[in-house]
């Protein structure tokens, strides 16, 4: 079969060269072992880089034919510019893989053999997260389960590290949405899948490019592009707090009728805030509902743009 390889990059020049090197030694080991034709590649995919990536991009795609490049015309994110790789790259089959070297790459040759046998989505899964500090790794581990709780189907300790076939990437395209999610989309693509299982690594070289606030982007933007949970929670809590002003609203009568002592004025503004909030809280969260769908998608920009290629 054609393999490609798509490595998205953003401001990756420390550890390019390195990755390349072992990327076209894997590729030129499977083309000479016969499990994947000559004309396979290896796609650097770089997301508006601000150091020398694409320069060092261009120079590699001038030494090595098996190594092409693909600028945006700027930073759209990890998700979009593997997102744009996937889309674009020829191939039977597609792996992504990141930059950094942290995925295990003899485990490229165990996903190609699952596609043999008939899978036409092959994740790459890591054995344990002994290389995460503790706290990266409660969280994270925490937010695959939070996913699971709020319905979103993914497949746990799984990141971008994966096979897929050229099948599964035609159904991947007619998926439109902006807000790109790939470890919930490509679940829901259905099709035969199977699991490679891997150890981690350190980073080889730099730093990680995933500063704390892209990883609460990122998560946040799994849950609200998959789950409509957060906005059911809003409508439940209007409803509670509604009940809850009810009751009070008969407390505040009742203590009223009877004669106890009350302060004037005290039940007839708390009652109507709590009641009117919790009211408003509730016709707001059944808006939203509707509302966070429809405007994430009714404006139909494009989710990249290519500036050239190598």
């Amino acid at each position: 079969m054609e393999l490609s390889i798509v490595v998205p990059c953003y401001n990756e020049e420390s550890v390019l060269p390195e990755t390349a090197g072992r990327l076209s030694e894997l590729l030129q080991k499977l083309v000479g072992g016969g499990t994947v034709r000559g004309t396979s590649r290896i796609y650097f995919v770089d997301d508006g880089s601000t150091d020398a990536t694409w320069n060092l991009i261009e120079a590699l795609a001038a030494q090595q034919p098996r190594i092409k490049g693909i600028k945006l015309s700027r930073n759209c994110g990890h998700q979009l510019a593997l997102l744009a790789g996937l889309l674009t790259v020829p191939g039977d089959a597609v792996i992504s893989i990141d930059a950094d070297l942290q995925d295990d790459l003899d485990a490229i040759e165990h996903m190609i053999d699952a596609h043999a046998k008939g899978s036409e989505i092959v994740y790459g899964v890591r054995k344990k997260r002994d290389t995460d500090t503790l706290l990266k790794r409660f969280t994270a581990e925490g937010y695959y389960r939070l996913l699971g709780v709020l319905g979103v189907e993914v497949v746990f300790n799984h990141a971008d590290y994966r096979l897929m076939s050229r099948r599964a990437l035609n159904a991947l395209s007619t998926y439109e949405e902006v807000n790109v999610f790939l470890r919930g989309m490509i679940p829901q693509l259905g099709f035969r899948t199977s699991t490679v299982y891997y150890d981690r690594q350190e980073r080889f070289a730099g730093k990680s490019k995933y500063t704390l606030r892209k990883m609460l982007a990122l998560a946040w933007n799994g849950i609200t592009s998959f789950s409509p949970t957060p906005l059911r929670i809003i409508t439940t809590v209007g409803f509670v707090i509604a009940m809850l002003s009810l009751a009070l609203s008969v407390w505040a009568l009742t203590v009223r009728l009877l004669g106890y002592y009350t302060v004037p004025g005290w039940a007839s503004s708390v009652v109507a805030i709590y009641f009117l909030g919790g009211l408003q809280l509730f016709s707001i969260g059944l808006i939203g509902e509707y509302l966070a769908k429809i405007y994430l998608e009714v404006k139909r920009r494009p989710r990249f743009q290519i500036e050239t290629t190598v």
